[in-house]
This record gives structure tokens, C-alpha cells and sequence, in this order.
């Protein structure tokens, strides 16, 4: 592959053959022909100009935030990785929004960068006397990633309190797309069906006293803590909860008696049946071999189909995953 354009004002880091198992919580992944994270103010230029170059020589590129919700293939990514990660930060200036806030002092918004951890996103909003993001607490993972996948947790989702998202469009444009309702769901946004890089997004915030906002964020990560989701390497709930269903999904699970099930070193953890951790060796391999075996057992047991929250992405081609699986696999 040829080295991409590096003389358009970058600065970070790029390397070559990069490991993706260091930038996945579970810690699994080969390599990408090419991983790049720019720093710096530069990020949304430098951004549009490698997608256009790698367009025009027929580059694929693979938009990364924290990687918490991401299985890539052991064979890794062709192409490029563009990291997000270092474009982070939390801008309350720019959050003035006249029409969310009309002058009201206990309404405010604040515009936070896609490459932002999400606890520290919560934490900075917090330190300010600003609720409203204290349900994402705990999440590993960035805001981008958040948002892509409208992230949900103690019955809110981050769509409930955006106000637009600042975009780089198909075209290379630069701008913003207002929140609507409509275009949101269950763990979906319109940013899914879109080749577009994820910048920033205002959100809505309320003035609450920060004992009462620290009180709720430590409850949510204790939860966290005590759901198991720290203890091995993974990406929390690793299928989604269709409440057609009449029960959470770990519920279901459990039930069938499929906690404790190994392939290799990917396990359905002892304490959470829809928790999937690596214990120490797992290979990408493993863990989709085991999403499909619990995703069968489960069809066979219930009569339904059980949709994974995780993305794989990378090159599966050559994988050895069962063929009913791989319509949920990247190129």
C-alpha cells in the first residue's frame, strides 16, 4: 500500500500494521494497513482531506473512536483507521444555543468533541452544576461512538438530550444536523446508513446541585461495576434488548443455562448472560464463534433472534465463522 499524504498540516501519530487489539476494550483485533490519530485543531481538515485522497485511490477508511463496542477481525482492517480519539474537549462557550436555552439560567447546552471519553464528558459537565448526561456515567467509549450508536442505558438515550450534531458530510462539508425524534430509535441513528465522520454535538443541560448529580453518576457506575462490565476485557452487552421479547436478553440467556459457555478464550461471563468477555487469549475469532452459538442456541430454544449491539468490523473474509453469522461481518 502506498504511504498516504502526510504534508497537509499533520500532526499525531501514524503508524503502519498497527495492532488493533490495543485499541478495542476486548483487547482483540490484527492489524490495520495504516492507523493515523491527528492532534490538534487541525482534525476536521486533515480528516476531510485524507477521505478525499483515500477516495480517489480507492483507500477504504474506518472511522475509530474507543473502540468499546467493536470486535475487528484477527485478520485486521485494510486501509485506513482514522482515530478520533485525540479530538476531545468540552466547549460550554460554544454550547450557547438561544434556541434550546431562550435566557432561562437553569437551561444551558454544552458542544462536545466526538473523540471525548464519555465519563469524561459526564465528569466535565458535572464540575459545572450541569445535569442531564449523568445517565452515560461509567460508559467506556467515546461521545462519537455514542452518538453513531445512539447509545441507551437506565432507560434514556443520548438522543433525548442532543440538539444537533456538527458533521463532515459525504461531500467533505462541514456542518450541522439538527436532532430529530423521528430519525432515532432503539439503538439506532441516522449516522448508521451515512459515510460521514461524526465531529461534535450540543447537548441539552439542566442546572441541577451537584450533590445530586454526583449521587446519580456514582450510582450508575457502581451498577456498572457490580453488572461485572470492568472485570474482563469486553464491550459490555453484547446483544441488544428487544423488548418485544418480554425480558431483558441476559435474562433469556441466563435461563437457558448458557452462562459459563466457552469457545476458546471468549466466555458468556458467570454472572451476565449477555456479557461476553475475553479471558485472556480470546481471538476475534472466538468471540463471534460464541455471539453465533448463543445467537443459535437461543433461535433453537426460544423461537428468536437475538440482534448483536457489537460491530465487527474488519476484513472476516477468510475467518472461519459460521456462514449464518456472517451478514453481521464487515467487508
Amino acid at each position: 500500500m502506498e504511504k498516504i499524504n502526510t504534508e497537509v498540516g499533520f500532526t499525531g501519530l501514524l503508524r503502519y500494521d498497527e495492532p488493533m487489539a490495543g485499541h478495542t476494550t476486548f483487547k482483540v483485533g490484527g492489524p490495520a494497513d495504516v492507523w493515523v490519530r491527528p492532534e490538534g485543531e487541525g482534525f476536521p481538515e486533515y480528516a476531510a482531506v485524507l477521505r478525499d485522497t483515500a477516495r480517489s485511490e480507492g483507500i477504504p477508511v474506518f472511522i475509530l473512536g474507543a473502540g468499546a463496542n467493536l470486535v475487528v477481525s484477527d485478520q485486521g482492517i485494510r486501509g485506513i483507521v482514522l482515530d478520533t480519539t485525540a479530538w476531545e474537549g468540552c466547549d460550554f462557550a460554544q454550547g450557547e444555543h438561544a434556541g434550546y436555552d431562550g435566557g432561562n439560567p437553569g437551561r444551558s447546552a454544552v458542544v462536545i468533541r466526538s473523540g471525548t471519553g464519555v465519563d469524561d464528558a459526564v465528569t466535565a459537565v458535572a464540575e459545572r452544576n450541569w445535569g442531564g448526561l449523568e445517565f452515560l456515567a461509567g460508559m467506556p467509549g467515546s461521545m462519537g461512538g455514542a452518538l453513531w450508536m445512539n447509545a441507551r442505558c437506565y432507560e434514556k438515550s443520548i438522543s433525548d438530550v442532543l440538539i444537533e450534531t456538527e458533521i463532515l458530510d459525504e461531500s467533505g462539508n462541514r456542518r450541522w444536523v439538527p436532532c430529530k425524534t423521528e430519525d432515532y430509535g432503539y439503538k439506532k441513528s441516522p449516522f448508521q446508513a451515512r459515510d460521514m465522520v461524526i465531529l461534535s454535538a450540543r447537548f441539552a443541560l439542566e442546572y441541577r446541585p451537584q450533590g445530586e448529580i454526583r449521587q446519580d453518576m456514582d450510582t450508575n457506575r457502581q451498577d456498572r461495576e457490580a453488572k461485572g462490565h470492568y472485570r474482563f476485557p469486553s464491550a459490555g452487552s453484547v446483544f441488544k434488548n428487544n423488548r418485544q421479547f418480554g425480558k431483558p436478553t441476559g435474562k433469556i440467556i441466563d435461563e437457558l443455562g448458557l452462562r459459563g459457555l466457552r469457545i476458546g478464550g471468549a466466555e458468556v461471563a458467570s454472572w451476565h448472560g449477555n456479557i461476553i468477555i475475553n479471558t485472556g487469549n480470546a481471538t476475534a475469532g472466538d468471540i463471534c464463534a460464541l455471539v453465533a452459538l448463543v445467537t443459535e442456541k437461543t433461535k433453537a430454544a426460544r423461537g428468536i433472534i437475538l440482534e448483536p449491539e457489537v460491530l465487527f468490523a474488519g476484513d472476516w473474509q477468510n475467518s472461519n465463522t459460521p456462514p449464518a453469522y456472517q451478514r453481521h461481518l464487515g467487508p
